[in-house]
């Protein structure tokens, strides 16, 4: 009896451990690019910036439809603002696995979608209806289409209980107000924005640049801005003349991320986000750190903060920052100094007694620090995997003996 009682402790112990280790986010277009048959709602989630809706939500019902259902509506020729809108109603802001559909408290009810959480619906209009009928039947309907069950659970594509559940529905929801004709983003003129509001420095800047027609092409589909001021950039003019051409494009891009990301998302959100600059091998990112009202934006050469708001026109916003953004593809880390006041590294000198500098040229690749960093981050991290496992430990083997 205590043998057993010892291997069931044993057994959650191991339980808990493995969980606390192997909880990673979800990614909606990984998990549909397992079953080809929904590769066109896969591909639209993607075109709409849906997709990175749905990863950065938790506890959240994915309605997925097949290559032939998305035909049926791709036929109606909607815009990709109004598809957007049609998309977002069968995404659910709630979790609903295989099981919990079949078992609804009085067998239906309203569930919120994404739609209706953006404020674009009107009225009920975003809300949908869930009944789950006789038979194992489950009916799904759009409240502003007097809640007609016209939609049904086909089956479960893929299921994180809790977190996110992906269900194949046998055609798309019919809404009116999501099919309501949606006028695209007014002409947004980046340049006149930027050069208007404490960023002409950089404006101008972009306007000699071949980085800019990247830009403007990516407004409509969704682009946020960091925008380095006046100042910051003029301090920063004789690093970027040094530059290539090629880099000084690539630096340029580094200040732009392809999808909208209003304030109150990037307050929301901590984690590494790619920019227009980021292509193939070349990485180019930077980690968002917030930290209340605080937003910094860390590339492991320099930390800026976001300071103002330039613009903000759903699919377009725009951010005032405090220091042009360094992507260590081109700047050594140790180039600048980090915010807090580490010990002044020992500098080599030759024979004649002359400093050698060197280690404050730009580079061409990552900084030498950056293999350090990587190594010191996996230790820290194994560290606290190894504290877990002894707390763990320490806890079965008290219990333990308190059953002895």
């Amino acid at each position: 009896m205590k043998l057993l009682t010892f291997s069931t402790l044993l057994f959650f112990s191991l339980i808990i451990l493995n969980s606390s280790s192997t909880t990673q986010a979800h990614n909606i277009t990984r998990i549909l690019a397992n079953h080809p048959d929904f590769s066109t709602y896969n591909h639209y989630l993607s075109v709409t910036h849906l997709a990175d809706e749905i990863n950065r939500r938790r506890t959240i019902t994915v309605l997925a439809i097949n290559n032939a259902g998305m035909q049926s509506l791709l036929d109606k020729h909607l815009s990709i603002s109004t598809l957007k809108n049609v998309l977002s109603l069968h995404i659910l802001v709630d979790y609903f696995g295989a099981i919990k559909l079949h078992h609804i408290t009085n067998g239906t009810t309203l569930v919120s979608s994404v739609f209706q959480a953006t404020g674009a619906a009107a009225g009920t209009a975003g809300y949908v209806n869930v009944t789950n009928l006789k038979g194992g039947k489950v009916g799904f309907g759009a409240e502003d289409n007097d809640g007609s069950l016209h939609s049904f659970y086909v089956k479960s594509i893929d299921e994180v209980s809790y977190d996110i559940s992906v269900l194949q529905i046998s055609q798309p929801l019919s809404s009116a107000d999501a099919e309501a004709p949606t006028s695209a983003p007014s002409a947004i003129n980046v340049i006149s924005i930027m050069s208007k509001q404490g960023c002409k420095a950089f404006a101008d800047l972009l306007r000699a640049s071949k980085a800019l027609p990247t830009f403007e092409e990516n407004i409509d589909g969704g682009l946020t801005v960091f925008c380095p001021t006046d100042s910051a950039v003029n301090d920063f003019i004789p690093k970027y003349k040094n530059l290539t051409d090629a880099k000084k494009v690539s630096l340029l891009l580094y200040h732009g991320i392809p999808v909208y990301e209003s304030l109150q998302m990037l307050k929301s959100t901590n984690g590494v986000v790619n920019t227009l600059a980021t292509e193939g091998a070349n990485k180019y990112d930077f980690t968002v750190q917030n930290n209340g009202e605080d937003v910094k934006l860390q590339t492991k050469v320099v930390t800026a903060s976001i300071v103002g708001t330039l613009i903000d026109q759903d699919p377009f916003v725009a951010y005032k920052i405090n220091k042009v953004l360094l992507p260590r593809e081109l700047f050594k880390v140790s180039e600048l100094a980090p915010a807090e006041s580490p010990k002044p590294s020992k500098k080599k000198s030759n024979k004649k007694g002359k400093v050698d500098s060197s280690a404050d040229a730009p580079a061409d690749g990552p900084g030498a620090n950056d293999e350090a960093d990587n190594q010191k981050a996996a230790d820290d991290n194994n560290g606290a995997k190894d504290g877990v496992t002894l707390m763990i430990m320490f806890f079965t083997f008290s219990i333990w003996f308190l059953v002895l």
